[in-house]
């Protein structure tokens, strides 16, 4: 399974970002192999439309899960048209982050959690 998270760094020691679409990085993660890609997200200092564009991004490198700490609704709408399962609330470390979900620890979010604009003072 390809699971995507928003994170503070680069690596599984890092952080879960509280934003999504203005996260400091994405980490994919196919947790069958435990195989890590980290990409920098160009999304960060966007004017406007941050979160749209970074669950476009989430969706066209194929990640089935996202785990962030918030999603606001215009980026929790994209995702949901891709068939992208949603777990936002998370927090702690990237790799606490995907025992939680290997083991049934986080719960599929039903809806946007923060309003939009969320990301240009709620982050870290």
């Amino acid at each position: 399974m390809k699971v995507c998270l928003s994170s503070t760094g680069d690596n599984l020691d890092a952080q879960i970002d509280t934003r999504f679409g203005r996260c400091r990085y994405f980490l994919f993660i196919d947790t069958d192999g435990m195989e890590v890609e980290a990409m920098d997200n160009a999304n960060i200092a966007s004017a406007g439309g941050a979160g749209i564009r970074s669950a476009q991004l989430v969706a066209d490198k194929g990640a089935e899960v996202l785990i962030t700490g918030n999603v606001g609704p215009n980026a929790f709408d994209v995702l949901s048209a891709a068939g992208i399962k949603i777990y936002s609330g998370a927090s702690g470390s990237i790799k606490d982050a995907l025992e939680k979900l290997k083991t049934g620890g986080l719960n599929e979010t039903g809806g946007p959690d923060v309003g939009s604009k969320f990301g240009f003072g709620g982050g870290k």
